[in-house]
């Protein structure tokens, strides 16, 4: 399996989880961010379909979705699915920056964009930012 092929696969299965988690955080997040929250998940989706064409494109057979995924915590009111969110956006940006790396031409730059736009949600989420998105987060991990 080549390093794009692989990274993508990662990827997809990150927007799974983020697909499936995001229902979560719809049904938590509270009235004021429910827009947000429905935003977002409708981008994950649009993500998840272009990650599935680029795994095919690629030669490889697109990883499926779990039936459900364990969260990284328990999301019981408004406050758990904001943080929840911002979680979910930062493992996002990690993906992607291993897609980045990985990938050339348009493959690598729809994944920079991917990249750009769950930093930008983990922010909004979050209220802060980190000086470079999907980095600092796996270095924090390790």
């Amino acid at each position: 399996m080549s390093d794009t092929l692989a990274a993508a696969q990662a990827a997809l299965a990150a927007e799974h989880a983020a697909v499936y988690a995001y229902g979560v955080v719809g049904g938590r997040v509270g009235e004021a961010r429910r827009a947000e929250a429905a935003a977002a998940y409708a981008a994950h989706r649009a993500r998840r379909d272009a990650l599935e064409r680029m795994v095919r494109d690629l030669g490889g057979r697109p990883v499926a979705a779990q039936a459900a995924y364990t969260l990284p915590f328990a999301v019981p009111d408004t406050a758990a699915a904001v943080r929840l969110a911002a979680v979910l956006e930062d493992r996002v940006a990690g993906v992607y920056s291993d897609l980045v790396r990985a990938a050339r031409g348009p493959q690598r730059h729809d994944a920079a964009v991917a990249l750009r736009e769950a930093a930008v949600r983990a922010v909004r989420w979050r209220g802060t930012g980190v000086a470079f998105p999907g980095l600092a987060e796996r270095a924090a991990a390790r």
